[in-house]
């Protein structure tokens, strides 16, 4: 399945892009999709941490994406 992935931040940096695709064959959930990405991109793997968003909701590895699904990189966010 391909997946539309929005990037933000430094994901966007490491990505080059705001959006891209990904191609996942199998079961299409957010940790395979996490895999697909930090291979093709191989610096997002260096991230401390950063989350994953389906349709506006943080996602666990575990959630099944779905066709449409609006899927967000959130890179990790520190405060002052």
């Amino acid at each position: 399945m391909k997946i539309k992935v929005l990037a933000f931040g430094i994901a966007r940096d490491i990505m080059n892009a705001t959006i891209v695709e990904a191609m996942i064959d199998g079961e299409a959930t957010v940790a395979a999709l996490k895999k697909q990405l930090e291979t093709t991109y191989p610096k997002l793997h260096d991230l401390s941490s950063y989350m994953v968003a389906v349709n506006n909701e943080y996602a666990l590895p575990d959630v099944v994406l779905q066709p449409g699904d609006e899927v967000a990189i959130i890179p990790p966010v520190s405060g002052g």
